[in-house]
C-alpha cells in the first residue's frame, strides 16, 4: 500500500476509495501476500492483484463493496491453460481481501517510516474488518470487536511475519470455531546510507528511491557532495564517519555501503558499523583489498561473527563492471540480505 499513496490521495479526491489486498496464495501468481488495488465507485483503479486479467474482476468486487459498504473476501482459480489469459503467470488461486475505504489503521500504517503490522480478521467468529496494529516494539491497539483470547497469538505471529518482512495469513483455532487473520506487514523504512559520493553513488540513489529506500549519502569531501550529482537524495551530509554515524543514527533498517575508495574514510567508518545493528554493511575493493581488511580487522579485535557482516567486494557478482552495473549488483546483494536470502561470500 505504501507505493499507493499517491494515487490514493488523487482518487480520493474525487470520491471513496476502496480496496482489494492480497490475503493468499497458492500454487504461482505474479503478486505476492500484501498487494493491492485501489479502486472508485467510477471504477477507476490504481495498483494490481494479479498483473493480469483478475484485475478486472477485482476492480468490480470494489465497486461492490464500496456500494454495500461492507467488506468480502474474493477467491480466483485458474487452470495453467488459462493461468496466462488470466495473469497468474502458472496457474494457481489468490484470496482477496475487499474492502469498501482503506482504512485509517492502514493509510497510518503505511504513511509512517516505523515498522508495524496490521492484523485484519478476514473469517471466522470475529467481524471482517476488525484486527490489531501491532508495532515494532510488539506494542498493539485493537480496532473493532477483536475477540482478546487471539491478540496474544495475533501479537506473537505479527512479530515473526516483520521480522521475515512478509504479509501473510495465520488462522487460529480449528474447524468452524477457528478465525484467518491477515497480517499485512510494513517493514521500518529502510535507510541507505552511502559514504563516499562517487559515481556509483549517483546510480545507486536513483534506483533505491523507487524500492522504498530513505538516501543518504555522506563524504568529508565538500566537492562530491552537490545537489547537481545528487538531486534525488533524501540527505546530503559533509562530515567524517563518526559524526555521519551519530547524526544518522543508525539501526536495524540501514544499509551502508562504504564506497570512497580512501582508506582514511572507509576503514574508520567500517569501524562504527559492524559494532552497530545496521542490516547490510558493504565495502568497496578488490579480493586482495578485503583480504588486507579482514586481517586488519583480525588484529583490531573484531569477532569472526563481527566481521562475516562485511560483504566485500561489495554487490552480488552480476559481471557488469560500469557504474550502474555496479550500483545494481549492489542493490541486489542488499535486498537479498534483507530478505534473509543466501549470499556468497566473495572476499
Amino acid at each position: 500500500m505504501r507505493d499507493l499513496l499517491a494515487d490514493y490521495e488523487r482518487l480520493a479526491g474525487t470520491g471513496p476509495v476502496g480496496r482489494a489486498v492480497v490475503t493468499a496464495v497458492w500454487g504461482s501468481a505474479p503478486r505476492p501476500e500484501g498487494s493491492s488495488l485501489l479502486a472508485t465507485a467510477d471504477a477507476r483503479m490504481a495498483g494490481s492483484v494479479s498483473g493480469g486479467c483478475v484485475e478486472n474482476a477485482a476492480v468490480e468486487e470494489v465497486v461492490g463493496a464500496i456500494a454495500r459498504g461492507t467488506p468480502s473476501v474474493a477467491s480466483w482459480g485458474v487452470s495453467h491453460e488459462r493461468a496466462w489469459e488470466l495473469g497468474l503467470s502458472c496457474g494457481g488461486t489468490i484470496s482477496v481481501l475487499v474492502e469498501p475505504s482503506v482504512r485509517p489503521e492502514v493509510l497510518v500504517a503505511a504513511r509512517s517510516d516505523a515498522g508495524s503490522v496490521v492484523a485484519t480478521v478476514t473469517r471466522g467468529r470475529a467481524p471482517a474488518g476488525s484486527g490489531l496494529v501491532v508495532d515494532e516494539r510488539g506494542g498493539h491497539k485493537v480496532f473493532g470487536d477483536f475477540p482478546s483470547d487471539l491478540v496474544r497469538p495475533t501479537v506473537a505471529a505479527a512479530g515473526d511475519a516483520l521480522a521475515k518482512l512478509t504479509s501473510r495469513l495465520e488462522t487460529f483455532g480449528d474447524g468452524q470455531a477457528s478465525t484467518a487473520v491477515f497480517l499485512e506487514v510494513y517493514p521500518r523504512r529502510p535507510t541507505l546510507l552511502i559514504f563516499g559520493g562517487v559515481h556509483v553513488a549517483t546510480h545507486l540513489v536513483h534506483m533505491a528511491k523507487p524500492l522504498g529506500y530513505r538516501t543518504i549519502v555522506a563524504d568529508g569531501r565538500e566537492g562530491f557532495l552537490t545537489r547537481e550529482r545528487f538531486p534525488g537524495a533524501d540527505e546530503l551530509i559533509l562530515g567524517w564517519p563518526e559524526e555521519v554515524f551519530t547524526r544518522v543514527g543508525i539501526d536495524s533498517a540501514t544499509c551502508i555501503c562504504l564506497l570512497t575508495h580512501d582508506p582514511k574514510f572507509d576503514e574508520s567508518a567500517l569501524d562504527i558499523a559492524l559494532r552497530s545493528p545496521a542490516a547490510y554493511i558493504g565495502a568497496i575493493g578488490s579480493r586482495k583489498t578485503q583480504q588486507v581488511r579482514r586481517e586488519r580487522l583480525r588484529e583490531a579485535g573484531y569477532t569472526r561473527e563481527e566481521i562475516a557482516r562485511l560483504h566485500g567486494p561489495i554487490g552480488l557478482d552480476l559481471g557488469g563492471r560500469e557504474p550502474a552495473e555496479i550500483a545494481l549488483a549492489i542493490l541486489a546483494e542488499i535486498s537479498a540480505v534483507r530478505h534473509k536470502r543466501p549470499v556468497s561470500a566473495r572476499g
